[in-house]
C-alpha cells in the first residue's frame, strides 16, 4: 500500500475499509502464526508467552474490523473482509513459503 493513492472504486470510504481490513488480514495471520509456535512448546513459560502475542494479535484483528465498520456498514465489511480473504488465499501460495511476522 505505501503511501500511493489508487483509484477505488468506492472513493475514500471504500480505500478505508480496504485499508483496516488488509491490517486486520495481517494481525490475523501474525496471531495464526503465534499459535503454531506456541503449540508445541514443552516450556510452560515460552507457551504463555506465545500465548500472549496470539491473544494481542487477535485483538488487533477486531480492532481493525471494528474501525473499518466506522466507514461501511457491517454487511459491507463483512463482504469486503471475505473477498479480501479470498484474495489473500488466491495470491499467498505465490509468496515466500518461510513464516514470518506481518508479511
Amino acid at each position: 500500500m505505501g503511501g500511493t493513492a489508487w483509484p477505488h472504486p468506492q472513493g475514500g470510504a471504500g480505500r478505508a475499509v480496504d485499508r483496516f481490513l488488509i491490517a486486520g488480514l495481517i494481525e490475523a495471520r501474525s496471531c495464526e502464526r503465534f499459535a503454531l509456535l506456541r503449540d508445541p512448546v514443552a516450556d510452560p513459560e515460552l507457551a504463555a508467552f506465545y500465548g500472549r502475542l496470539f491473544e494481542s494479535e487477535a485483538r488487533h484483528h477486531a480492532t481493525y474490523v471494528r474501525i473499518a465498520k466506522e466507514f461501511a456498514d457491517e454487511e459491507t465489511v463483512r463482504v469486503r473482509l471475505a473477498e479480501l480473504a479470498a484474495d489473500e488465499a488466491r495470491i499467498m501460495p505465490a509468496g515466500d513459503p518461510r513464516p514470518r511476522m506481518h508479511s
